[in-house]
């Protein structure tokens, strides 16, 4: 039965799977009420899981409705669906092959199959596969990179250490070399295999990956003095880098060095680069198709499970987002980048009890990123004592003042009213960071709602702007330097400006109300008031338009400029 047949089907049968629909509480139950009635039931129940993020659900519908009607487009939504939801051995089965297929899924599902060739050890198979130009644009990057592990795998040696290019590619050129080298190593080939690591680390500013890769080498050759030198050099130029301080520790402790990557491990960082492309040209269903094959080659690389939760998250995948995050385990080194990504999910969905308990047993390893998350969910639930008492632990603990942290316990202080402490942060903060136009803006808006400073405050916030010229909150704070210094008419100006950029702030609309009121706008004025009441704003906002509306007499008093401006 072909689709167009399909779309013919009975009106009932219509109704019984759009109950179904985005939004719907009962999917599940939904789908398979339609999976009874018609394959065309089946097909609406997998569109509309795949349109609620529910990959694996909108493969089994589009598998189903594909078995019993052989249409070759629904055949293609299952093999996508598949491969999305990270079922790659059921995608490979799945991959279009036929006339009626599409190009651009027949050329992906000639990857999805190299790849699990590969990973089913039948490396002579995947070499086939990826033979040169088999599989086109744009996947011909990845077949690339690919190659030469299949080659390993294939017993092919010479084919094995062909050096991939694509032309104009620095990328392909990058991990190219760096699968080179690996693969030199695996040859036995160590001086050729050294000359490629140096070539790596040799620019001066090597990559992460470069050097943990050199120094793997090192290592296992029996050379720890000259690999910890590597690590100590690499530390200076990134005294925060988790994975180098984790091999230096290694090193020096004596422990045994890492293993050589297997073939799948290595094909698995090669197809980095093509993921890196594809995210780069927002091609986000792609690098989310890329993302599944790394996994599927080497399920312990964590960093990409990071990345499908992020790319997951943005689609509108809660869950799969969550699954992704929660997978890597508490000795893994992107434990606490994905702890944090985990617990923002439910800080985001007003879960901040299951946010905050996620995120104290992270911190409770006494690692700095799982600590400085939950002094930044502290902050954002208010709970400012607790974030300072974080804070400081970390910022006492740190051979160099971070910026960043001086930021955060500088806007905590502000909120708990303990100014002093606060000024003191922030402008600490800004002597190492003086061009961060955040920092300008909140320590030039601090010191303009209280009245002091306003010149420099004014000049501070006119940088930050300048920088940020599409920032409302930031213009926001120029229109109100201006009202404090007395020119209302400026400041009307700058603040309708704001408002443009951000018209559901509630403190935006407030200020440029305040504005209008001093240049004789009174009837606008109020209904900039009356807005603010719409917009969900905090209690101290809130109470302060209706007193203005309330009393009739706007804001209270003149706003000269001040003393201390």
């Amino acid at each position: 039965m072909r689709l167009s047949l399909l779309l013919t089907a009975a009106p009932l049968v219509f109704l019984a799977a759009c109950a179904g629909a985005p939004g719907s509480s009962s999917l599940g139950e939904t789908g398979a009420l339609a999976a009874k009635i018609s394959p065309y039931g089946m097909f609406l129940a997998g569109e509309s899981a795949l349109n609620n993020g529910k990959n694996s659900d909108a493969a089994r519908f589009f598998d189903q409705a594909r078995s019993q009607t052989g249409d070759a487009m629904i055949g293609e939504k299952a093999f996508t669906a598949a491969l999305q939801s990270g079922d790659v051995q059921k995608a490979a089965l799945l991959a279009p092959s036929g006339d009626e297929a599409s190009e651009a899924d027949k050329r992906l599902g000639k990857l999805v199959v190299a790849v699990e060739a590969l990973t089913e050890g039948r490396g002579k198979d995947a070499q086939a596969l990826m033979a040169k130009d088999a599989i086109a644009f744009p996947h011909n990057l990845a077949t690339a990179l690919l190659s030469p592990w299949a080659a390993a795998q294939a017993g092919d040696l010479e084919g094995s250490l062909v050096r991939p290019q694509v032309r104009g590619d620095r990328l392909v050129d990058y991990f190219g070399q760096l699968g080179q080298a690996a693969l030199f190593e695996r040859a036995k080939k160590f001086d050729e295999a050294e000359t490629d690591f140096k070539a790596l680390v040799s620019s001066g500013a090597p990559t992460e990956m470069a050097v943990l890769g050199y120094g793997g080498f090192l290592e296992r050759r029996g050379r720890k003095v000259d690999a910890l030198a590597l690590y100590a050099e690499q530390l200076a130029r990134e005294p925060e880098s988790v994975a180098i301080k984790s091999a230096q520790a290694r090193a020096s402790s004596g422990k045994a060095p890492p293993p050589m990557p297997t073939i799948r491990q290595g094909a698995a960082q090669a197809m980095l680069a093509p993921t890196a492309t594809m995210v780069g040209a927002k091609q986000t269903l792609l690098a989310l198709d890329y993302l599944r094959l790394i996994i599927r080659l080497d399920p312990q690389r964590d960093d990409a499970w990071v990345m499908v939760g992020d790319l997951m998250q943005g689609s509108g995948d809660l869950e799969g987002a969550r699954a992704a995050f929660s997978h890597p385990k508490a000795s893994s080194l992107e434990y606490a980048t994905a702890q944090a990504k985990l617990a923002w999910t439910y800080q985001n969905a007003d879960d901040k009890l299951t946010a905050l308990k996620l995120a104290r047993a992270a911190a409770a390893a006494g690692g700095t990123e799982a600590r400085v998350t939950l002094a930044d969910l502290l902050r954002s639930d208010e709970q400012y004592p607790e974030a300072v008492q974080v804070l400081n632990g970390i910022i006492a603990g740190a051979k160099t003042p971070d910026w960043r942290l001086l930021y955060s316990r500088g806007v905590a202080y502000e909120r708990m009213n303990r100014w002093p402490e606060a000024q003191a942060d922030l402008q600490a903060a800004l002597k190492i960071r003086p061009e961060d136009p955040e920092l300008l803006n909140y320590l030039g808006y601090s010191w303009i709602d209280r009245g002091q400073h306003l010149d420099e405050a004014r000049a501070m916030i006119e940088k930050a702007v300048a920088a940020d010229p599409r920032s409302g909150a930031m213009i926001d704070s120029l229109g109100w330097a201006f009202y404090r210094l007395g020119d209302y008419k400026m400041a009307v100006e700058k603040l309708e400006e704001a408002v443009e950029l951000e018209a559901g702030d509630p403190e935006i609309n407030n200020h440029l109300g305040d504005a209008y009121w001093k240049v004789g706008r009174k009837d606008e004025a109020q209904f900039q008031w009356r807005r603010v009441l719409t917009l969900k704003p905090d209690d101290k906002i809130k109470a302060n338009a209706e007193a203005k509306l309330l009393s009739g007499v706007g804001p209270e008093g003149p706003a000269p400029k001040l003393a201390g401006s």
